[in-house]
């Protein structure tokens, strides 16, 4: 049917939108029922059989309702994520679909990503109150925001750190191996501290988050690890600027943690404050310009500004902060970098990581 019979549009292009409209319909819904796929285990089993099963031997093997396993592979299967055979009953999962499902293959794990899209769907309706009365919502209402996006980091960030990130600046490695003070700000659950911890033994690590949950998690994992030179504390940051101990650290992290915080120049301050005058500041962030049409051939554009919107912008401004957003760009970071009173600050990019940014700045 054409969708533009009598009207003056363009009857190509409106139509060809229609098509793309229900091709986004499509994957979004698929985009639920990965994550849902991801949670249960489900592709986990399936990568664990050996053959083709029925939706009967794949509930069993996981341990979940036959009935549901059973409608979750109907979309596996429309979806073209699992195959099955003309009889419709037994269902493969391929090797090379299981290897970014799934973790410890040979890919990389990418559908816990999807996970986003349940935790940020839960907060739907205040997020519309917030576009009509301003405002915003509060880390409160994200009650498994830190989880997720702790996998997310975990992947990213924390197991590239030995071999991509950490040597973009050989003198921080020479700071660890010999013996640094360190703060991770904005740690979440602390992985990346914990993974520094072991790695680098003769340094201490502190992390701060906002969130008590994340905190507790944190130091109950380093304890079960018997770390001794990390430790992690409960810490709004909204006048880091006035309240960061001068020149107490030698190295400050933030992966993924400025643009969240409610006063992110406050934050910057703080952090050059707290600085040791010949120490080193390691920032990752995502990656994109400040112009929004320079971002329009971003892999990731959509998913950033949607994530942006509903948590890490309105995050801030629930704080009455400034809401700068995930996508607030290369040139705006650098900005509010220098303006912290970083002389030198450099940009870089790693080729494996389409997502984000490494700032260093002294």
């Amino acid at each position: 049917m054409c969708l533009a019979c009598q009207t003056q549009i363009d009857p190509d292009k409106m139509n060809a939108f229609g098509d793309r409209f229900v091709n986004l319909m499509n994957q979004s819904a698929l985009g639920l029922m990965v994550s849902i796929g991801y949670r249960t285990g489900l592709f986990e089993t399936m990568k664990r059989l050996t053959h083709s099963a029925s939706s009967n031997a794949i509930a069993d093997a996981a341990n979940l309702d036959e009935r549901y396993v059973r409608e979750w592979l109907g979309c596996m299967v429309a979806g073209e994520i699992v195959e099955v055979d003309e009889s419709g009953l037994f269902f493969h999962l391929p090797a090379s679909h299981a290897a970014m499902l799934t973790e410890g293959g040979e890919g990389e794990c990418l559908a816990h990503l999807a996970q986003y899209f349940a935790v940020l769907g839960s907060v739907e309706d205040k997020i519309v109150d917030c576009f009509k009365h301003g405002g915003g919502v509060p880390y409160s209402a994200y009650p498994r925001f830190h989880e997720v996006m702790a996998l997310d980091s975990r992947q990213s960030v924390v197991n590239a750190l030995e071999e991509h990130i950490l040597p973009l600046d050989p003198e921080i490695v020479a700071k660890l191996e010999q013996g640094a003070e360190v703060l991770d700000i904005g740690c979440g659950q602390g992985f990346a501290v914990r993974a520094l911890a072991q790695l680098y033994p003769n340094s201490n690590f502190t992390g701060y988050d906002l969130s008590q949950e994340a905190i507790d998690f944190a130091t109950a994992e380093a304890k079960a690890y018997q770390l001794k030179n990390a430790s992690f504390e409960v810490r709004d940051l909204t006048s880091f600027n006035e309240d960061a101990e001068s020149d107490r650290f030698d190295i400050v992290t933030a992966f993924d943690a400025i643009h969240d915080q409610a006063r992110p120049d406050h934050v910057l301050e703080g952090i050059r404050k707290t600085l040791r005058s010949d120490g080193v500041f390691l920032m990752q962030d995502i990656a994109g310009s400040s112009n929004v049409y320079k971002n329009k051939q971003h892999p990731l554009g959509p998913l950033i500004y949607t994530i942006s919107c509903m948590h890490c912008m309105t995050v801030s401004l629930a704080q009455g902060g400034l809401g700068l957003g995930a996508a607030w760009g290369e040139e705006l970071t650098t900005e509010f970098i220098r303006d912290a009173g970083f002389e030198e600050v450099t940009r870089h990019a790693l080729e494996h990581d389409i997502q984000n940014y490494y700032y260093i700045a002294r």
